[in-house]
């Protein structure tokens, strides 16, 4: 017998073939007799138990040592401990009995020939995509070595096995008609129709036994595994074309469980489904890990260490739940914790503050009127739809392979590194100091406009009720490119055109600026440390570029100045290789209404506190200097 170990226990085996899987299957092998006598009530019964006939076979342990020291047949009396399975819902002892069950048969033919039920679904698992990929050859192996499905049970409650018992020869009744009424009275009253009704309600007149004749029938009691129902669930639910007056179409694109549901839904689902439609039920499995605390503990009520959902979302908002969930490799154990919460919120509010701040600076904008054409737009702006795009492309591609975790992080990232920390910083000066209508205003206008599209879109799945404020928002504004009443009837922005904005010669041209912005930046912030200057709109860089370079960044001076949100950029050519950014105040003076330093300041006429900049926004509209 191979299942049995040297390494534990007291050497002697005890075949019960009545008790247990393993001691049957070795009594069948052996031609032993399958004795099982003990009943439903866990008490002995038979001849075979006497003197013990009617007592709990757990109580009657003392008896049946004190009964064996009395014929001398006691060898020994020690305690032993040992593992033993415990029912995991009341924890008491499980007692196995050999009973009479119905089976699903994996290895016989079809009565009209062809491959066996097990074969075909194993044909049917190469054709599903499994998530992760190591599921298919889990459940490959489970399939392919699992034993005939047992699909009765023996409970007070649940779907019937719809089964007559022929009274005189035990037999089954095999009678279309029969079959029929029991479909038409299950569809009128429901299952429990069963249990309720006499059953003449089922049976079809003159119906009889073929094996002996007889006319008396009784109904079979024994209810259907819950794990057939579940399996059944496909076939109320996805309906072929043909067929469909509600429901889905079949096969589902997807089913989505835990790791437990290889030996449970996903192979129920599939063995049904094959056996009665000929293919599996899905074209994907999608498996998550379990929930675990910050401990690494799985969360049990029993436990007390488990946070329910209802927890996060009155502490929270669902949006959080949500996004942790999003956020978290589902396919590994996933990890839960208030501090963990308030991780996720943090990154929430950086993503609804970029939803917002796009939001606010369309004011006034009106799209049919006020959008530039992409070959009108500042580089800049063309420079951001272009990032937008393919941080856009990138999230949809996780977004199809379930990484969203990965999704999360891409959105997340754009939006606190690109958008926040660059982009958002440098277009402030031409959002607030431009006149309403000045082409850099507009053209930043557009940028955003279009980017809040496209964020709004691809935060939807993840912060669903974000997401669907923006939108509304946005209706309200005009400013939703569809007229769709919600985001979540939208499909994302169509944003691959936004890629050509940007030629490669382009792109290599920002590399360069923003590594000289990099540095500038680090200049700077050494120069306030220092306490040389307060606001970069205060300084005056100096770039001393190896000749390659300075040509280049000689022709972009004023786009650095707005990048790194200074006053002034000077380029000189130096020997070498080497980068070097000094950093000196500004000429001129500072401009009272932009805080940039500017040589006109104090020469304009009306205007002796503004920039020149300031004073055309100033002119349109409309507001003369005091």
């Amino acid at each position: 017998m191979d299942y049995i170990t040297t390494d534990q226990g007291s050497g002697i085996v005890h075949t019960a073939p009545g008790h247990g899987a393993e001691d049957f299957a070795t009594g069948e092998k052996y031609n032993l007799p399958a004795l099982c006598p003990v009943d439903a009530e866990g008490r002995f019964f038979g001849p075979e138990t006497h003197p013990f006939e009617g007592q709990a076979i757990f109580a009657a342990n003392p008896a049946i040592i004190a009964h064996l020291r009395q014929v001398g047949a006691l060898l020994a009396e020690a305690p032993l401990r040992h593992s033993y399975p415990h029912c995991w819902r009341c924890h008491h002892p499980v007692i196995f009995r050999a009973t009479e069950q119905w089976f699903i048969g994996l290895d016989r033919a079809p009565a009209g020939g062809g491959a066996s039920l097990r074969q075909r679904a194993l044909e049917a698992i190469a054709d599903v995509r499994w998530q992760p990929a190591w599921g298919g050859e889990r459940i490959r192996q489970m399939v392919a070595e699992r034993p005939d499905w047992c699909i009765s049970r023996q409970r007070v409650w649940g779907v019937p096995i719809p089964v007559f018992r022929c009274a005189g020869c035990g037999g089954f009744l095999r009678d279309a008609a029969t079959d029929q009424r029991i479909v038409e009275v299950f569809a009128a009253q429901g299952a429990d129709a069963w249990f309720t009704q006499p059953p003449e309600t089922f049976l079809a007149p003159g119906a009889s036994c073929a094996a002996c004749g007889g006319a008396g029938f009784t109904p079979e009691r024994d209810i259907v595994d819950v794990w057939f129902e579940s399996g059944c669930s496909q076939a109320a639910v996805l309906r072929p074309r043909e067929e469909r007056g509600f429901g889905l179409p079949f096969p589902a694109d997807l089913y989505l469980e835990g790791g437990d549901q290889y030996r449970g839904w996903f192979q129920s689902s599939l063995l049904v489904a094959v056996a009665t439609r000929g293919a599996a039920p899905y074209r994907e499995t999608l498996t998550h890990g379990w929930v675990v605390d910050a401990q690494g503990r799985t969360m049990h009520k029993s436990l007390g260490n488990a946070i329910g959902p209802d927890e996060i979302v009155a502490a929270h908002g669902a949006d959080i739940l949500r996004l942790w969930v999003a956020s978290s490799d589902f396919r590994e154990e996933v990890s839960l914790s208030p501090e963990l919460l308030q991780r996720v919120a943090e990154g929430y509010r950086k993503l609804r503050n970029t939803l917002r701040y796009l939001l606010g600076n369309l004011h006034g904008f009106v799209p049919a009127r006020d959008a530039l054409a992409a070959a009108d737009l500042h580089e800049l702006d063309r420079r951001l739809l272009a990032e937008t795009a393919r941080m856009a492309l990138d999230v949809e591609q996780e977004y199809a392979e379930f990484a969203f975790h990965r999704a999360y992080r891409r959105l997340a990232d754009f939006c606190a590194v690109e958008l926040s920390a660059v982009y958002l910083d440098v277009l402030k000066d031409r959002l607030y100091a431009s006149a309403p209508d000045d082409a850099a205003r507009r053209s930043a206008q557009t940028a955003l406009w279009k980017v809040l599209g496209a964020l709004v879109r691809l935060a939807a799945p993840l912060a669903a009720f974000t997401a669907e404020e923006a939108w509304q928002q946005m209706r309200a504004e005009g400013w939703a490119e569809s007229d769709a009443a919600s985001v979540h009837l939208e499909t994302y922005a169509p944003v691959r055109s936004w890629l050509e904005l940007q030629t490669e010669a382009e792109e290599s041209r920002w590399r360069l600026l923003f590594a000289w912005r990099e540095q500038a930046m680090k200049a700077l912030e050494e120069a306030r440390q220092q306490k040389r200057l307060g606001s970069g709109m205060e300084a005056r860089l100096e770039l001393r570029a190896p000749a390659a370079e300075a040509a280049a960044l000689e022709g972009a001076r004023e786009l650095l100045a707005a990048l790194c949100i200074v006053a002034q950029v000077e380029v000189a050519a130096a020997e070498g290789a080497a980068r070097e950014v000094r950093v000196h105040r500004a000429g001129g003076a500072k401009c009272e209404r932009c805080w940039n330093y500017r040589p006109e300041v104090g020469s304009l006429e009306g205007y002796p506190t503004l920039c020149r900049r300031c004073a055309r926004a100033l002119d349109a509209l409309g507001q003369a200097a005091r």
